[in-house]
């Protein structure tokens, strides 16, 4: 058994913690007679993927600790983050007899918990879940902070709420079924972390990163770690994006999600593929901007292309743009751009012109054509 992390995101009033390390879904009985003494029955929603591959294992588990596993399956793929899915799974929990005083358990990744976490914030006016990502992008982003959300035509989460999980199992042992290419897309995110304040950690990727995403257990666990690390610092300060701090969260988002829904938000382009070519992109914009050296983008580029992640794609500026107006996080003042002054130095950019937004992606599209 290998070591165990617990790091605490201090959310007022929603303490929690996120429990980083191999064997913890063997102990969901355990934890989850911990959190709820008085339970019978857990809700656990999961996709059909996930389900043939780690719900006998959490079934298991809480069978011994006296529990019923009931299993709320939802389709696998983004395209499970819409409204007739989240009709379908509310009408399915409440069918389970699921409470206030009891919780449902999100196993999967990030269209999972982000699908169940607000099913479980609408239900009841809201009802306790815990997390149990099972992606690399799950463990270091979307089970931790609370956001929860569905998809629409206009635009990638543009539905939700803020519903903190009351505790999240990162179980490092199951990312031995990843595919590469979902690993990879994690591996973006982790990233992300160095690039908007650690460039400390943005080196120690540069040497460790193909060793991360070979399933190195210590190396695994040492990027899983800082990265909900950092997001819990961020989160704890900001916990709903009331100001800029948590915005820092979205470096390579503003470009990626444009990048999203122009391919319909489908296998096409993972989240994580679509936010390594959105953060090339904040950095080459920012060196546009004049606000970073070239070299730093230049290294941002040749270590996600070095590790297999896109960092360019041939679509039309004009559509792309259209999709950032529609973004969630737009104001009546227009929309916040998170550029660089370098690595580990990101910023929050307000009015910046969209006019050179234009312009800048559409140099983008003849450089990638």
């Amino acid at each position: 058994m290998g070591a165990r992390i617990d790091v605490p995101v201090d959310v007022a009033g929603r303490p929690y913690a996120v429990s980083i390390g191999p064997g913890l879904i063997a102990e969901a009985g355990e934890r989850v007679r911990a959190l709820c003494p008085g339970l019978r029955r857990v809700p656990v929603v999961t996709d059909a993927t996930v389900a043939d591959l780690h719900l006998p294992a959490l079934a298991g588990a809480l069978s011994a600790a006296g529990l019923e596993a009931v299993p709320v399956v939802v389709p696998p793929g983004e395209g499970a983050k819409s409204f007739p899915e989240l009709a379908r799974l509310v009408d399915s929990l409440l069918a389970t007899g699921v409470s206030r005083s009891g919780l449902l358990v999100a196993l999967g990744g990030g269209v999972v918990g982000d699908l169940a976490g607000f099913a479980a914030a609408i239900l009841k006016r809201g009802v306790p879940f815990v997390q149990v990502p099972t992606t690399l992008l799950a463990m270091v982003d979307s089970s931790v902070g609370g956001k929860t959300g569905i998809n629409t035509a206009a635009g990638k989460n543009l539905v939700g709420a803020f519903h903190q999980p009351v505790a999240v199992w990162a179980d490092t042992d199951v990312l031995a079924t990843l595919p590469l290419r979902e690993r990879r897309a994690g591996y973006a995110e982790v990233v992300k972390y160095g690039l908007l304040g650690d460039a400390a950690f943005f080196a120690w990727l540069e040497a460790h990163g193909p060793a991360v995403l070979g399933g190195d257990a210590d190396a695994l666990a040492h990027a899983v770690a800082t990265s909900v690390r950092a997001k819990a610092a961020i989160v704890a300060r900001d916990p709903e994006e009331r100001h800029d701090i948590r915005a820092l969260l979205n470096l390579g988002h503003t470009f990626g999600h444009a990048l999203e829904a122009e391919c319909g938000f489908s296998d096409r382009l993972l989240h994580g593929e679509a936010v390594a070519v959105g953060m090339a992109q904040a950095f080459r914009f920012s060196v546009a901007e004049g606000l970073c050296p070239p070299e730093d983008a230049a290294r941002v580029e040749a270590h996600l292309a070095a590790v297999g992640l896109p960092t360019r794609l041939p679509l039309p500026a004009g559509r792309l743009l259209a999709h950032m107006l529609h973004d969630k996080k737009r104001t009546e003042a227009g929309l916040p751009f998170i550029l660089v002054r370098g690595i580990g130095r990101a910023f929050v950019a307000h009015g910046v012109p969209l006019a050179r937004v234009e312009a800048f992606l559409a140099a983008e599209e003849q450089a990638a054509a």
